[in-house]
């Protein structure tokens, strides 16, 4: 810990994913010298392995990535939303109607989300990180003591810290959580979401695709140029996971002839550009967002199915409301880990991660299925919101996640 801290003047985050990144590096920029801030992640002590997914980062996450100065860093890579289209259909069918399409603007100039490699977007947080002073360490949290002066905070390799606030962005599996006593309410949709980044000779012109198919969503999200075919996507292909092993068992041929199948042949000739990975997709919702003296952050707090391809948002939401309580508190000569100042970061993420969890979840039963009332309904609803151009732009707005009054990091404001 830095000799020029005060003991105990720390904030410790757990996981070094881009959650707890970015909220390393939103505290650090404003508070500076102030307060040591202490990134520990058994990831920074291993090789970095390649990562090819790839997110949709919303309009005000944008704009928070460009006032941390990352956004500057990645944007040569990134890919902006011109065009979303919905449509519903089953794999089989030779003509797949299109129900709903949204233009990729939410102001005009502005798109309402950009795609961007998750591995260039870690890469870039991790460097500004260290160049702010954040110090990253190695080793994984193991327990914590919290009390009223402060949390000790146990490394792996058995050293303490002491700090005022303990942030676990562990993921949605957190042992801090578990350790904390918060419960977690959830399940499993018992379906995989198969990712992998694919390549096809002709120009997606920013279109973002969305089939709705009896199994769930495959979606086909428009990446940067490169690769053998001249033209890159991101497919994020829901499948029932009792599928998936087979599926998985495919050689190249196999596999890409039933991401053909359901790819479509718009966009010509594709390819594999990398291997296809598979992860299990279920909800989850932490019953509360803080304890003593920790906060929960991003998967820590929830879990959303990826249907409207909002998970990194909401994390990087909480990243945005947690910073601003913290540094506003610090700055006010306040404990940032007192009770009532946590309970402000709950206040302001609950009801909307509640929300967007309902809406994922309710969306994934609607559509990840083949019974002919529920397709006739969903298709209905689809045609509707389509005609009402006032409705559309709503939708636009919240899922570009600038619709309210969104903390100041989100509007693109410095802390």
């Amino acid at each position: 810990m830095s000799g020029q801290t005060r003991p105990g003047e720390a904030i410790v985050i757990a996981g070094g994913g881009i959650a707890g990144l970015s909220l390393a590096l939103a505290l650090k920029q404003a508070l500076g010298a102030a307060f040591a801030v202490i990134v520990a992640d058994p990831a920074f002590a291993r090789e970095a392995r390649p990562d090819t997914r790839a997110y949709a980062v919303a309009a005000a996450a944008q704009a928070m990535l460009a006032s941390l100065g990352i956004w500057e860093r990645i944007a040569d890579g990134a890919q902006a939303m011109t065009e979303m289209v919905v449509s519903d259909s089953r794999s089989g069918d030779a003509i797949r109607p299109v129900f709903l399409t949204f233009d990729g603007e939410v102001e005009p100039g502005q798109p309402f989300a950009h795609m961007v490699g998750s591995g260039a977007l870690i890469e870039a947080l991790t460097a500004a990180c260290r160049a702010a002073g954040v110090a990253l360490r190695g080793e994984g949290v193991t327990r914590f003591d919290s009390g009223d002066a402060g949390v000790g905070v146990v490394l792996a390799g058995g050293e303490t810290l002491r700090a005022r606030l303990l942030v676990a962005a562990d993921g949605a599996r957190s042992r801090l959580r578990e350790q904390a006593g918060i419960g977690w309410v959830g399940w499993d949709y018992g379906q995989s979401g198969l990712v992998a980044t694919i390549g096809h000779e002709r120009p997606h012109g920013g279109r973002a695709v969305e089939h709705f198919l009896p199994s769930g969503p495959f979606a086909i999200l428009p990446l940067s140029d490169g690769g053998r075919l001249g033209h890159r996507s991101s497919m994020v292909w829901t499948e029932r996971s009792g599928n998936v092993p087979a599926l998985l068992s495919l050689d190249e041929e196999g596999m890409l002839a039933e991401i053909e199948r359901r790819f479509g042949l718009e966009l010509g000739e594709i390819a594999l550009e990398s291997p296809v990975s598979a992860h299990p997709l279920g909800f989850g919702v932490a019953r509360r967002f803080v304890g003593e003296r920790l906060a929960l952050l991003g998967d820590a707090a929830h879990l959303i199915h990826p249907i409207a391809g909002q998970g990194l948002n909401l994390g990087l939401k909480d990243v945005a409301a947690l910073a601003e309580v913290i540094v506003d508190a610090a700055r006010l000569g306040l404990d940032p880990g007192a009770a009532d100042v946590l309970e402000g970061y709950e206040r302001a993420r609950r009801f909307d991660t509640v929300a967007m969890g309902a809406v994922t979840d309710g969306l994934n039963r609607l559509f990840s299925n083949d019974a002919t009332p529920l397709r006739l309904v969903r298709d209905l609803g689809l045609g509707l919101v389509d005609r009402l151009p006032g409705l559309k732009r709503f939708f636009i707005r919240e899922a570009a996640g600038v619709a309210g009054a969104p903390p100041r990091l989100l509007r693109g404001e410095a802390l």
